[in-house]
């Protein structure tokens, strides 16, 4: 198995680099790559992380995790890429330098009618684009033995850790028997892990705010390979607590994909502590909001884990001298995910990131 310079035989670990750019100032901007691959065949699993240079809990669970296990433990493989945004992870941004927008949006995909997002536009790919399809290519190499891709991410400030599980679409690249299979397989991953799980935006609103290139979006309904996004708390600390119960987690996942006989020793431990259960038991999906009506400076009431129901108030604008302008109120039933940063708002912003009731179905037509 090859990914850029790292190429492990059976038995093997092996540390290389994944070229994706070439600088204005000369040199290239490099992936750093490694690869644990078993003895004995089975199936694969790519974790990657940091996409968003200031989520640095998921950096250091991928180093973790890979320096816990060793080549005779496995069946089949691991690959690793720790950093997916180098200049990000710099100068600790969660955007990329290259044009300053999100490097998660931008994997090979097809649009809501089933048409490559390549063939629908008149520019060039930028840089961003050109480096997110490298990694995608070497996922797509692998992905008829691919088992798992657990994309490690963090959320907003004092965030709950948590699973992000897409819709499975079916149409142009996969029938509907195929896609229930394929939902299936992430139920699998979800239970293995262990934390809270909350569905993604739906379909159209998934398209809409371009989550289908995602890289765990772009893995499971591109390439058809069991994706998913994990959620690690807050951004720009490592979170200590939520680093160890990860690192379980991961473990669990892999025992469940047959990757991993033997839990290691020094991961049993997390990988039998309770793991943290959702503050309510029926499906829930992501939303953004309550949206304010006013500008002002917000005052919350709420945080992280509160359960809160439709018509709760979740929080106040204020003018800059301290009067109250408006009461704002929770339009669904849900708990909060975490709040969003600063407390400057105008008028329909977002002030949190909610899980709210949600009765959709998780696999359904791409053009639905």
């Amino acid at each position: 198995m090859q990914v850029g310079t790292a190429r492990a035989d059976p038995g093997e670990r092996s540390r290389g680099w994944l070229e994706v750019a070439d600088l204005p100032t000369g040199g290239t901007e490099r992936l750093p790559v490694t690869i644990v691959r078993g003895e004995r065949e089975g199936s694969t699993v790519w974790v990657t992380a940091s996409i968003h240079g200031d989520e640095v809990t998921p950096l250091a669970v991928a180093q973790d995790f890979l320096r816990s296990l060793s080549p005779d433990a496995l069946r089949g493989a691991l690959v690793c890429l720790p950093v997916l945004n180098p200049a990000g992870l710099r100068a600790t941004s969660r955007r990329s330098p290259y044009h300053y927008d999100d490097p998660n949006r931008y994997f090979p995909a097809l649009d809501r009618e089933g048409t490559p997002e390549s063939e629908t536009r008149s520019q060039p790919p930028r840089t961003q684009e050109l480096i997110d399809r490298q990694v995608y290519d070497a996922i797509a190499a692998t992905a008829d033995s691919t088992a798992a891709l657990l994309d490690l991410h963090t959320a907003g400030i004092g965030s709950l850790p948590y699973t992000i599980r897409d819709q499975v679409l079916f149409g142009t690249e996969r029938d509907r028997e195929t896609a229930e299979k394929l939902d299936e397989a992430l139920d699998t991953l979800t239970e293995a892990l262990g934390l809270p799980v909350v569905s993604e935006f739906p379909v159209p609103e998934y398209f809409e705010r371009n989550f289908h290139r995602t890289l765990s979006g772009s893995a499971l309904n591109s390439l058809g390979v069991p994706a998913m996004t994990i959620e690690l708390g807050g951004h720009t600390i490592i979170d200590e607590v939520i680093r160890e119960r990860a690192l379980g987690g991961l473990a669990r996942v892999l025992a469940a994909v047959d990757v991993l006989d033997t839990i290691p020793e020094e991961l049993r431990a997390s990988a039998s502590a309770e793991t943290p259960t959702a503050p309510v038991s029926s499906p829930v999906k992501r939303h953004d909001g309550p949206r304010v009506s006013h500008a002002g400076i917000v005052r919350h009431w709420v945080s992280a884990g509160d359960v809160i129901e439709a018509g709760e108030s979740v929080a106040a604008v204020l003018t800059p001298h301290g009067e109250r302008k408006e009461v704002v109120e929770s339009e669904h039933d849900g708990y909060v995910l975490a709040r969003k940063p600063g407390i400057a708002v105008h008028a329909n912003d977002a002030i949190c990131s909610l899980a709210i009731a949600d009765e959709g179905d998780r696999v359904v037509p791409r053009n639905g």
